[in-house]
């Protein structure tokens, strides 16, 4: 793999904040001096501020802000390991589990590629406002598998989302049916790469199907509960 890509860290984090909230139905980013805010509404989770170009003075602006307000569960985003920004923060701070933000380019020709289908299963799939959903589900209608990607109007970037495989069927390969299909999507869908948050767990996954790690995507929440 060339290590020429299309997109930079910061252009990539950018396009992942209008993905992420149109997969998971939030209201539009709120620009901010450092960034942007999704507003989650969750009571773990009120909102989250990310830093596409994150650097210790906007950290720190940015926690000032958040600090200011009292809120707890607002989360703050950056591309930064997570000891440089721990650095900056303060006590009322607590480090989430660690993410890594991933990039794969979408070849036009992924939009007609078939993905074999394991036996047993059926693969299910819908789109709708910009958000394709493919589930993985047995005859019995149990859902194995599933995950969905988000590509508003005009995007090149489409981000892939909330893969998750059900433990009593794992180390079957749904997980890689089911990322393969929705790249197939965002390619008939005119998308150019994708972008996603990889877990510790599902990093894997990504790097064995060719996506390529960027950047470290860690997460700080303030007064956490």
């Amino acid at each position: 793999m060339s290590d020429t890509w299309p997109r930079t860290v910061p252009d990539l984090v950018r396009a992942w904040v209008p993905g992420y909230a149109l997969s998971r139905g939030l209201p539009p980013a709120v620009e901010e001096p450092w960034g942007a805010r999704l507003d989650v509404g969750l009571p773990h989770h009120r909102a989250r501020h990310v830093l596409p170009d994150a650097d210790e003075i906007t950290v720190r602006k940015a926690a000032a802000h958040i600090e200011a307000a009292g809120e707890p569960c607002v989360w703050l985003k950056t591309c930064l390991p997570d000891e440089t920004v721990a650095g900056w923060l303060g006590a009322q701070w607590t480090s989430n589990s660690p993410g890594f933000l991933m990039s794969t380019a979408v070849q036009p020709r992924e939009a007609t590629a078939a993905v074999p289908v394991p036996a047993g299963y059926a693969l299910v799939s819908g789109s709708q406002h910009g958000v394709t959903e493919v589930r993985l589900v047995t005859p019995d209608g149990t859902v194995a598998a599933t995950g969905q990607m988000a590509l508003g109007r005009g995007a090149a970037t489409s981000v892939i989302d909330q893969i998750e495989t059900d433990p009593d069927h794992r180390r079957r390969g749904l997980g890689s049916v089911v990322v393969r299909t929705l790249i197939g999507a965002a390619a008939g869908a005119g998308a150019t790469d994708a972008v996603l948050c990889a877990s510790v767990e599902g990093r894997g996954l990504y790097e064995a199907l060719g996506w390529r790690t960027r950047a470290p995507f860690t997460s700080f929440i303030h007064r956490a509960m």
